[in-house]
């Protein structure tokens, strides 16, 4: 079964909503990177993120960046999403022991540690939008929604969820983000906190069985969810060997002679699909001359 992703809005409007069964994408990003289960449960959950926030966005050339940079042994965590939901992400160190909060429940937290949650969103403009906040938590949902609060001024439920099986496989991923527009009165955010604090959590929610409308129906069910679209979030790196002609050429030419004074083949290895190309020295050379 696919992965999929739902945007709703209820109340009138004054409430938008996006949720996602992300477990493919997910287990994708663990099958490249050979992550560990504490590092798939984090990268995890900012790839559901980062492919809910990139549907946020209008333009089909915009694009999402979410940095994460902490203390904790990961060391950092990066996503890039589009406005069509395809997301691709790193981590800094792939191979981290976890340590639990409690049995079955990974301390995500600790393994990203403290540090800065950093928003790029590139639309086009002459500058982009750049946002950061210190991290609250570590465990990813709470410093989005310290974000969102922070940076765009929008109250938002982040809620996100990755379960990792004993053979370190994806079981269960996914996660929704709700936002109270502008003219959402009290009675609506105090049915929106009411109902969010009874939920089980989302793997929970996923492992009983439920769809992303399911989530969201949970806890818009009285406000009159609308569902307005459905789409398939995939994990998509995109890159070729063209673009890492580029990167090399954005070395500079004093490199780049370095690289060819060495006489050898150069590797060039995709940070998010781990994918490599080969530059012989003769293909160094051309770029030399370019």
């Amino acid at each position: 079964m696919s992965d999929i992703m739902i945007r709703a809005a209820a109340a009138d409007e004054k409430v938008r909503a996006f949720a996602c069964d992300t477990r493919e994408l997910v287990e994708q990003a663990r099958i490249y990177h050979d992550t560990w289960p504490v590092v798939t449960a984090a990268l995890g959950r900012l790839l559901t993120a980062g492919s809910m926030m990139g549907t946020m966005m209008k333009g089909e050339k915009d694009r999402l960046t979410l940095k994460i940079k902490g203390d904790g042994e990961i060391g950092g965590l990066v996503v890039v999403a589009d406005s069509k939901g395809e997301v691709k992400g790193m981590a800094y160190e792939p191979h981290v022991r976890e340590t639990l909060i409690r049995p079955g429940k990974m301390n995500v937290g600790a393994a990203v540690g403290h540090g800065e949650l950093t928003v790029i969103k590139d639309l086009g403009l002459r500058e982009p939008y750049v946002g950061a906040v210190n991290l609250v938590s570590g465990e990813i949902a709470e410093d989005l929604t310290y974000y969102f609060a922070e940076s765009e001024q929008v109250p938002s439920a982040v809620a996100l969820g990755v379960l990792v099986g004993t053979d370190y496989s994806v079981r269960q991923a996914g996660g929704f983000i709700i936002q109270l527009m502008p003219d959402a009165g009290e009675d609506i955010i105090n049915e929106i906190e009411s109902r969010v604090q009874k939920l089980d959590s989302v793997t929970e929610m996923l492992e009983q069985g439920m769809a992303p409308a399911d989530m969201l129906d949970a806890v818009l069910g009285n406000l009159d969810l609308q569902i307005l679209d459905e789409s398939t979030p995939v994990y998509h790196c995109g890159c070729s060997k063209e673009r890492m002609e580029r990167a090399l050429l954005s070395l500079g030419r004093k490199d780049l002679q370095s690289l060819y004074d060495d006489g050898k083949e150069v590797e060039m290895c995709c940070q998010f699909c781990d994918g490599k190309y080969m530059f012989s020295h003769e293909e160094v050379g051309e770029l030399l001359q370019r």
